[in-house]
C-alpha cells in the first residue's frame, strides 16, 4: 500500500473528526478486533474517515479504530440529548414550543441556565453529574482498549439493564432500538449545533425564527 502524502494525512486528521456522524464499513480489521457492529455497514462516508487507520500506515496508531468511533458518536449522542433536553426543561417558553418543565427554574438565556440549574436544584444537578462519571468510566474502563479495537464490549453497551429489560427484546427489536438511539443522537447533536448558531449568528436558524424563539 502506497504511503499517504503528508499534505493528505493533515487534511484526514482536520476532517477525521466528521467520522463520529457517518462512520462505513470496513472491509476487514485487523486479527484483535472485534466485528464492528451492523449499523456501521449502511453509514455514509465517502472520504473513507471510518478505515482510515487501516490505510494509514505511515503513522501507525495515531487514528482510532471502529470502536473508538461508535462509542464516541452513541455517547456524544447521548449527552446531545440531555442537553437539549436541558435547554427545553429550563427555557422560559420552552424556545417558543411550550416545553418548560413544571417545577424547574426559568431562564430566558439558555447559555446561563446550567448554572441556574446548579443553584436552585442541586440534588438534579449532582445526580446528572453522577450519571455521567459513571457512564465515562464505563465508555473508556476496564473493557479494554477500544481506540485499537480491543475492547470486550459493544460499543455504547454499559452494561446497566439490571431489570433485564434487553433481554426481553427480540434481536430485531435491539437492533431497531440501537439505531434509532444512533438516529436521535445525530439529530441532537446538530440540534445543538443550531442553538450555538442560533445564539452567536443571528438569522442563521429560520427554523427557530418561525417558533418564536429568543
Amino acid at each position: 500500500m502506497a504511503k499517504l502524502s503528508l499534505a493528505a494525512i493533515t487534511v484526514a486528521a482536520l476532517a477525521s473528526g466528521a467520522s463520529a456522524f457517518a462512520p462505513a464499513s470496513v472491509s476487514s480489521v485487523r486479527s484483535t478486533s472485534l466485528k464492528m457492529s451492523d449499523e456501521a455497514s449502511d453509514m455514509w462516508d465517502p472520504l473513507g474517515l471510518y478505515n482510515l487507520e487501516s490505510a494509514a500506515d505511515t503513522f501507525p496508531n495515531m487514528f482510532p479504530m471502529s470502536q473508538f468511533i461508535e462509542e464516541a458518536e452513541v455517547k456524544h449522542g447521548r449527552m446531545s440529548m440531555l442537553a437539549w433536553t436541558g435547554v427545553w426543561a429550563t427555557h422560559q417558553g420552552g424556545f417558543g414550543l411550550g416545553l418548560h418543565f413544571p417545577g424547574f427554574p426559568e431562564e430566558p438565556d439558555w447559555t446561563k441556565a446550567l448554572g441556574v440549574f446548579a443553584a436552585e436544584q442541586p440534588a438534579w444537578f449532582g445526580g446528572i453529574l453522577f450519571m455521567i462519571m459513571i457512564a465515562e468510566g464505563e465508555s473508556v474502563g476496564h473493557a479494554g482498549d477500544n481506540f485499537r479495537n480491543m475492547s470486550t464490549k459493544v460499543p455504547g453497551d454499559l452494561g446497566l439493564d439490571y431489570l433485564g429489560l434487553k433481554a426481553k427484546l427480540s434481536p430485531e427489536r435491539q437492533a431497531h432500538y440501537k439505531k434509532s438511539e444512533i438516529t436521535n443522537g445525530r439529530a441532537s447533536m446538530i440540534a445543538m449545533a443550531s442553538l450555538f448558531a442560533f445564539e452567536s449568528i443571528p438569522g442563521s436558524v429560520p427554523l427557530m425564527d418561525l417558533f418564536g424563539a429568543n
